[in-house]
């Protein structure tokens, strides 16, 4: 599937083949059941997502609700993004996914299937309830790009159209690079 121009998760559900429903309700009903309260579900970015609503979060670099855990058919594959394991808790998701048998293929944070029984749903479960809104907002809040200029670190990453994200610090400073390049010639 392309993505989706749906604006609520139920418009998002019925355009989908009944075979993918089936794969992304079965996996979006794991999510459900082990996220923690105050993260709120909706359609950011063409995907399903938890996210927290700006009201508790206050402003973000992008202006945007603070994602938390996304979920997308794609024309082959599914895919679902878990921040919390990117960076800090990669290590330890990684090893605990492994003792499961199961065979995670995993970029940076984003974990694609073909099935959800190809998933570990117990471990990222897990995951999901591991990091409550006060926690991912803190976490956020040390590794924030400074509102006025400064610099952002690696682990903070922005959404791409293609459902790939690149680190925050490569985003912002594209245009510099740019402009150093038009400056050299």
């Amino acid at each position: 599937m392309v993505r989706s121009k749906a604006s609520t998760v139920t418009e998002y559900l019925d355009e989908l083949p009944d075979e993918q429903r089936a794969e992304v309700g079965a996996v979006r009903d794991v999510v459900l059941a082990h996220l923690p309260d105050g993260y709120a579900e909706g359609m950011m970015w063409g995907m399903i997502t938890w996210y927290v609503p700006p009201e508790v979060s206050g402003p973000t670099y992008n202006k945007q609700p603070l994602g938390y855990v996304a979920l997308a058919a794609r024309k082959r594959h599914f895919s679902l993004y878990l921040t919390a394991v990117d960076g800090e808790g990669e290590e330890s998701f990684r090893s605990r996914y492994a003792a499961t048998g199961k065979k995670l293929d995993m970029g940076k944070s984003c974990v694609r299937f073909k099935r959800a029984s190809d998933l570990a749903l117990d471990v990222i479960g897990e995951e999901i309830a591991s990091l409550p809104v006060e926690a991912f907002l803190g976490r956020y809040r040390r590794h924030k790009p400074l509102q006025s200029g400064g610099t952002s670190p690696v682990n903070v990453r922005a959404p791409l159209q293609c459902g790939h994200s690149l680190p925050l610090s490569t985003v912002r400073e594209a245009p510099l690079m740019i402009a150093s390049v038009g400056a050299a010639m």
